[in-house]
């Protein structure tokens, strides 16, 4: 079957049905900012959504915003945080690579765009939750996300940057609920069901979109410019094929309709992209569990400092890794968690001594008993001088024995389905500026077309940090948003 055309139309050959000053594609996060402060500008704003209903994965995810620089939430909290010091640990977070321009700007006005998120209504409970993990269960509004774990600690002061709005674990819906109400208190106007397939030009300028509402084509004129933020490309196999292999056969991170639609249109359109084989992969493996005993890999070796945020031990694993990887931990370790922090999973594997934990997993006879003689021995003197782990979390592991199975958690359907124990998003996309103008091939912005979100290619390098997804997408939503209103 031929792929359907997402060529560019002219402008000649379409009878608009609809018109506005700026047609945003795609109402998550990133196009809820953007439609926002189009509309706050005074533009005529309408927003073409695919599905049934305004949210998409923002709505479904963590809900986590990576804010910091001195928030009222931070110093609420204890924490005496600079601009400086968040920008120097993403740079190492998120590296190597990150877009530099970007994260300087997003640093430098992080406390304004966290007042922005109060401003539109969104609630932060002003209280710390402590534990290493990929999200509280409780209404806790700022977390920790590895800056005090090794070698973070050593680059930049720490501080806790994960903001949260104030519900347990998922809070995306909350975050989305609140910005769907300010885009239509702003005067935006939504347009569901409503999928966008081509971009319409003339004379080398973007000036609307043709779309599909079922089997209905509706084409919209955008006076001013069009703004992208319909996703990423992590449902679409063939791209995923072309650009970060690495994802296929894992779980998706999305509603589902993630599948690079906008992408493919900007670039029939001479758009250029950025950084398309980065992506965020994430392990399901509990971290609760983890820095409270070990992970380890298909050769029983630990490899990583378990403190460290679960983004990062999970792209070091998957990416860097022989596989399957195990976390292992005691009986005392495992009765100091939470059971509200252990996701109601429980040991695939338990046994007196390693030797019979090694032989039930598979590993190499001797090699998790090297390994964990090596670690108590040096957890002994409160020492982790492989990986430098916190001494917080440094305890000798002793019999009985466990191994949790990193398939079963929150994103894959585990060992009783068909996930892989990891999921995953594209962090590639558009090549932009910092107000979203979209940049053709010889680096020169394409008039009328911005994007923002995973769309774009944003602050990222090879790295990723919870709340840094939801965080660029919605700063440089805003950006493009008025950047596209003020084009008379």
């Amino acid at each position: 079957m031929a792929k359907p055309s997402v060529e560019p139309v002219g402008a000649a050959e379409v009878e608009f049905d609809h018109e506005c000053d700026v047609l945003v594609v795609g109402f998550g996060a990133a196009g809820g900012a953007a439609a926002y402060e189009a509309a706050a500008a005074g533009a005529d704003v309408l927003v073409l959504e695919r599905s049934s209903g305004p949210g998409g994965t923002s709505a479904q995810s963590g809900g986590e915003l990576y804010l910091g620089g001195g928030t009222r939430v931070q110093k609420a909290c204890g924490f005496d945080d600079t601009p400086d010091d968040m920008f120097a640990f993403l740079k190492a977070a998120l590296g190597p690579h990150a877009d530099e321009e970007k994260l300087r700007l997003y640093c430098d006005e992080s406390v304004e765009h966290f007042e922005w998120f109060r401003a539109r209504g969104v609630p932060f409970k002003e209280s710390l939750f402590e534990a290493p993990g990929w999200m509280p269960y409780t209404e806790d509004g700022l977390m920790w996300l590895g800056e005090n774990a090794w070698p973070y600690n050593t680059i930049a002061r720490p501080a806790p940057r994960g903001h949260r709005p104030e519900t347990p674990m998922f809070a995306g819906g909350v975050l989305m609920e609140k910005l769907i109400a300010a885009v239509a208190e702003a005067g935006a106007a939504t347009h569901q069901d409503t999928c966008a397939t081509n971009l319409v030009v003339e004379d080398g300028r973007v000036v609307g979109a043709v779309a599909r509402r079922f089997s209905e084509r509706v084409a919209y004129r955008a006076r001013r410019g069009v703004v992208l933020t319909s996703g990423g490309f992590v449902d679409n196999e063939e791209m995923l094929a072309d650009h970060a292999p690495v994802l296929l056969g894992h779980d998706k991170v999305s509603d589902g309709t993630s599948d690079g639609s906008a992408i493919r249109m900007a670039t029939a359109f001479g758009a250029a992209t950025r950084r398309m084989a980065t992506v965020e992969i994430a392990l399901t493996a509990n971290p609760a569990v983890i820095c409270r005993g070990m992970l380890v890999d298909g050769l029983g070796r630990r490899f990583i400092n378990e403190d460290v945020y679960p983004g990062l031990f999970s792209h070091q694993a998957v990416q860097h890794q022989p596989g399957p990887y195990w976390a292992i931990i005691d009986e005392a370790g495992h009765d100091d968690i939470a059971e509200a922090d252990m996701w109601g999973v429980r040991p695939t594997h338990a046994a007196e001594t390693l030797a019979e934990l090694e032989e039930s997993l598979g590993l190499p006879p001797g090699s998790l008993e090297q390994t964990v003689e090596t670690y108590n021995r040096f957890a002994e003197r409160g020492e982790d001088p492989y990986f430098h782990k916190d001494a917080r979390w440094l305890r000798p592991l002793k019999g009985p024995f466990a191994a949790i199975d990193p398939r079963d958690g929150f994103f894959g359907a585990g060992r009783h389905g068909a996930g892989t124990g990891a999921g995953g998003f594209t962090l590639g996309g558009l090549d932009t500026t910092v107000d979203g103008e979209v940049r053709n091939n010889s680096g020169e912005p394409i008039p009328g077309l911005y994007a923002a979100g995973r769309t774009a290619s944003g602050i990222h390098g090879e790295g990723y940090i919870s709340g840094t997804s939801l965080g660029d997408g919605t700063f440089f939503g805003r950006r493009a948003g008025r950047a596209a209103a003020s084009k008379i």
